[in-house]
């Protein structure tokens, strides 16, 4: 028998013959597809070009472009931003680095910004850089500067300092640090940017979904400070291949772009294998990668998970015995410098094999590589031919071994792989109209550098309805001219994640306090909640505490024999109707949801049979958020028929949701935990059956309108997966999913493949409704009760309102500190009664009377007098004065603000006037008996404040000094909290 593992000649055709001849794996075998190597096409000769760049590229030993290099340097000579997607290996970081090069050479000052979103690219970028540079005596002689230099996380204080003085040509970074340090700071990156010529953005196929909406916007940002300084560099952008290159560009940097899609580099002889395992993925892909390690072959293994990737180290390592050391796990969660050593060491080839998730996907420079391991389909043809892309870069022969999972879009590929090899590369996806992200980076962007009614920002879709949001809430305030807009916050920035994931929470090793990684808010949840078995390292933990207020995950080592697994329930209320149309049988809609799970629970399983141990309960926050999706109403009549035949009604709809999230990343370029679904048997708002798909992201991540262009093809591909798989209830290969919260309860393939045969055999064609001409739902909860009218400015007075203010007897510090507000005692106070429109004086022996005055009013006014002068009067009487109906302005206003704000402050930049005294100043008068000074003072300030509520109720807002001395509109509506406390006084309902 030949054996797999047995050690021969170290070479990728000797360890596919021995794969393919092996009894056990030979025949698990689906597809086997040669790539032969190509030639590469060059460019016109090098003297088609300046004489600069020929002059450069003979000093790298560079003797010709390939056509894309040389088509895409032509167009950036031509003032055209570009987007290169071309495969990996293809010399894209040339198309960028020549024109940045020549520049300099002619221009000393020439800047250029790299941008890149991994540590890892910029560590790669900065040897080649410094390379090249030790080549081109041109490059060495300016004034000895650096050519270049990374300024990120990992960067030291007096580096960030010597960096800013003396800038480099050419500064490489990430996104996060053109958020957080040089956008707020751009007044200390003058210079760089009044001399930027050139913005690179480099695997800008990584900037899709929830994170490439943020990246567009802070490109936007970028723009507007770029504009500031008075620069328009060239935008150089470089990708994977992908379907919609021009359209997603465009997208990402809000301009034309220019695309080069075809490719002039040679290719290396390349083998890919599809294997539909019998033994589980993970298992199987330990052997493959055992058998490539004890041959001396340097594989890369990806999996789909952080537990995978654990578990398949720690199946291999024992069986490798003193080459147990040469394979590493590699996955995002571990710290920055445990990544930055296995990247080493598999560049030196200390390693021979690493076991990653996606973070090692992208152009990461570790060195020549020979097989690729796939453990299960990555979810696009896009990653799939990524990833495959590391092997085989050094004219190497390689393989890509794709391990099917019993996921359905494996298993689809795996019975049709023709259809994987002919199928087209998928779209990416982002949103830049996600108004959440958008109202972040407009907080962001005023705080950088005003902003201005006439700026081209406002142009952009959605935007214009954000900005009145931001200034309803008081996170943008509006000049007193109303021309300019500043931010509340003075560095919102730290506020805003990028990568969109929410908030971070540290994992924290209960024995000794160590760090061991980071999770975000929402997975903790389903994966870190207490009781949860947790994979790290190799080593299985037990999660004791998971703290969402101080955000942090304490786990402790522990060896157990099962896993965990989350159980959820999920609602979703359809907020509005963006556009709809008929698909087959049934109508299809497309716009926001509200959605809402609850993780309730999770089960122990047994690792090795999988069958349930026990079942806890959990007490966990519910999670509700906004984003847009699309949903198929179900016709009545599939679903009488369905009933008829005896079929499982809910099995059948729940099966039809689960097969359609599984082909999602099939039509849309995403992962499958990009989206989520629920069905319906009977949804309040439609009224009948309902199944829901959605963007997994706060506000939409733009996969939900992709897919809803492609909504023939959920329902086509849904009935070849369900047909295709010869099981006869159910399975992960057809219907049964590994995200399901209730565990695939209840689950019917019958009923779900008759309900697809209902609608594909019923075409009614709908109307297709323009997306310009949003349409509210039929029915919507939060609207069913009608609101009742409210009155506009002076006219929600009621008849008999009053002010009031009071001075004390003692101060603060007399009575032991704030705390004690009660025994401060009160010396005066003056009311304003709009029926006497006069004002009326108390002193202290007249307080009964005072307090008598104010329970007749339908509406006591004043500032602060909530939390100060009723509390002075509450050791007067017994009766609760916070009771009355009151509106307390400074109340109001931090509402609105998050922040005081001076009685004084207001008065001055509101009416003009100023206070005619303070507190210390009314003490003295009150202890000189000099009580008409302290009227008078008291009645000034009772003056202002019935002014100020007069003002801000003709107006909608007051105007005060910000922190940047700058004089801002504060918005300020009134009249609900007004009708809301004059509805209580007259025993009314709010």
């Amino acid at each position: 028998m030949v054996s797999i593992l047995r050690q021969q000649e170290k070479s990728v055709p000797e360890y596919l013959t021995a794969l393919k001849a092996s009894p056990k794996f030979g025949p698990q075998i689906v597809s086997h597809k040669i790539f032969e190597e190509t030639e590469p096409i060059y460019s016109d000769p090098l003297e088609a070009l300046s004489a600069d760049l020929a002059h450069f590229l003979g000093k790298v030993g560079i003797d010709a472009l390939y056509s894309h290099q040389a088509e895409a340097i032509r167009k950036i000579y031509s003032n055209h931003d570009i987007v290169v997607a071309t495969p990996t290996s293809s010399g894209k970081s040339m198309v960028y680095t020549i024109p940045v090069l020549e520049k300099i050479l002619q221009q000393n000052q020439s800047h250029a910004l790299f941008l890149f979103p991994l540590k890892a690219l910029s560590q790669d970028q900065l040897k080649n850089l410094t390379v090249i540079q030790k080549k081109i005596p041109q490059l060495q002689d300016q004034q000895n500067k650096e050519l270049v230099a990374i300024y990120d996380g990992d960067t030291s204080p007096y580096m960030r300092r010597k960096i800013r003085e003396e800038t480099p040509p050419i500064l490489i970074t990430n996104p996060e640090m053109l958020h957080l340090s040089f956008l707020p700071y751009h007044e200390n990156w003058a210079y760089f940017f009044r001399n930027l010529d050139f913005v690179v953005l480099d695997e800008v196929h990584s900037y899709r979904g929830i994170f490439g909406s943020h990246i567009a916007w802070l490109i936007r940002r970028l723009q507007r400070v770029l504009n500031f300084y008075g620069t328009q560099p060239r935008f150089i952008l470089s990708s994977a291949t992908i379907g919609n290159p021009k359209e997603f560009a465009e997208q990402l940097i809000g301009g034309p772009v220019e695309a080069i899609t075809e490719t002039g580099a040679p290719r290396s002889k390349k083998h890919f294998l599809m294997l539909n395992p019998w033994d589980s993925p993970a298992y199987t892909a330990s052997r493959l990668l055992e058998a490539a390690i004890k041959r001396g072959l340097r594989t890369i293994v990806y999996t789909q998970s952080r537990k995978m990737t654990e578990l398949i180290s720690l199946w291999t390592q024992p069986r490798l015995g003193d080459q147990k050391n040469k394979v590493s796990s590699y996955r995002a969660g571990f710290l920055p410098e445990e990544r930055r050593e296995i990247e080493r060491r598999l560049s030196s080839g200390e390693l021979l094999g690493v076991i990653a998730t996606s973070a090692l996907e992208l152009g990461i420079d570790i060195g020549h590589l020979d097989i690729c391991i796939l453990v299960g389909y990555p979810g696009s043809i896009m990653a799939t031919y990524q990833r495959g892309g590391r092997v085989g870069r050094r004219a190497r022969e390689s393989a890509v071994i794709l391990i099917g999972s019993e996921d359905a879009l494996d298993q689809y590929y795996m019975n049709n792989p023709q259809k994987f090899f002919s199928g087209e590369v998928e779209s990416a996806v982002l949103n830049p109209e996600n108004k959440k992200i958008i109202c972040q980076h407009l907080v962001c962007a005023a705080a950088e550098i005003p902003l201005h009614e006439n700026e081209h920002i406002f142009t952009y879709p959605g935007v214009v309805s954000c900005r009145e949001a931001l200034i309803a809430d008081s996170s943008l305030l509006l000049s007193a001219e109303g021309m300019e807009y500043y931010a509340t916050r003075k560095r919102p920035q730290r506020h805003v994640n990028l990568r969109g994931a929410g908030s971070l929470l540290t994992i924290l090793d209960g024995d000794t306090g160590q760090i061991l990684g980071d999770i975000d808010a929402g997975r903790a949840m389903k994966e870190c909640h207490e009781g949860a078995v947790y994979l790290h390292r190799m080593k299985t933990w037990l999660v004791i505490k998971l703290d969402l207020l101080s955000k942090e995950v304490v786990i402790v080592e522990k060896k157990v024999r099962y896993y965990t697994k989350a159980k959820s329930t999920k609602s979703t209320e359809i907020v509005d109707i963006l556009n709809e149309r008929g698909v087959y049988g049934c109508r299809v809609f497309y716009g926001n949801l509200k959605v809402s799970e609850h993780i309730t629970g999770y089960e122990k399983r047994n690792n090795g049979s999988n069958k349930l141990i026990t079942s806890h309960s959990l007490d966990l926050p519910v999670q509700t958020m906004e984003t847009e999706g699309i949903w198929f109403e179900i016709p009545s009549a599939a679903v009488t028929s369905l009933v008829d035949k005896k079929h499982h009604f809910m099995g059948g709809l729940h099966a039809l949701e689960h097969v359609m999230i599984s082909i999602f990343p099939m039509l849309v370029l995403c992962d499958r935990n990009d989206i989520g679904g629920i069905s319906c048997p009977h949804h309040e708002q439609t009224k009948g059956a309902t199944i829901f798909i959605y963007d997994g992201h706060a506000g939409g991540s733009g996969l939900s309108a992709e897919a809803f262009r492609k909504s023939e093809a959920l329902f086509e591909r849904s009935v070849e997966i369900v047909t295709s798989c010869d099981c006869s209830n159910g399975c992960p290969s057809c219907v049964h999913s590994p995200k399901c919260g209730s565990g695939n309860r209840p689950i019917d393939k019958s009923a779900c493949l008759f309900l697809l045969e209902k609608i594909l055999s019923n075409v009614q064609p709908v109307q297709e409704r323009s997306n310009n001409q949003p349409t509210k739902t039929r029915q919507q909860p939060r609207l069913l009760k009608e609101e009742a009218v409210v009155p506009e400015g002076l006219s929600v007075l009621p008849e008999r309102f009053g002010v009031f203010d009071l001075e004390t007897k003692f101060s603060a510090d007399e009575v032991g500190g704030w705390c004690n507000i009660e025994k401060m005692g009160m010396s005066i106070a003056v009311v304003y009664d709009s029926l006497l429109d006069g004002y009326v004086t108390y002193l202290e022996e007249e307080v009964h009377s005072l307090i008598t005055h104010l329970s007749s009013l339908d509406l006591i006014v004043g500032f602060n007098n909530k939390n100060f002068d009723n509390r002075v009067l509450s050791s007067y009487s017994e009766k609760p004065l916070n009771g009355l109906p009151t509106l307390d302005l400074l109340e109001q206003i931090r509402k609105h603000l998050g922040y005081r704000l001076s009685l004084n402050g207001i008065a001055e930049h509101t009416l003009g006037v100023k206070k005619s005294g303070d507190g210390l100043l009314a003490l003295q008068w009150y202890r000189q008996k000099n009580f008409e000074m302290l009227r008078k003072y008291c009645k000034k300030d009772v003056e202002i404040t019935k002014d100020i509520l007069l003002y801000a109720l003709e107006n909608g807002y007051l105007l005060f000094q910000n922190k940047a001395c700058q004089k801002v509109r504060l918005p300020l509506r009134l009249e609900k909290p007004i009708l809301a406390e004059t509805l209580r006084s007259n025993n009314g309902n709010l």
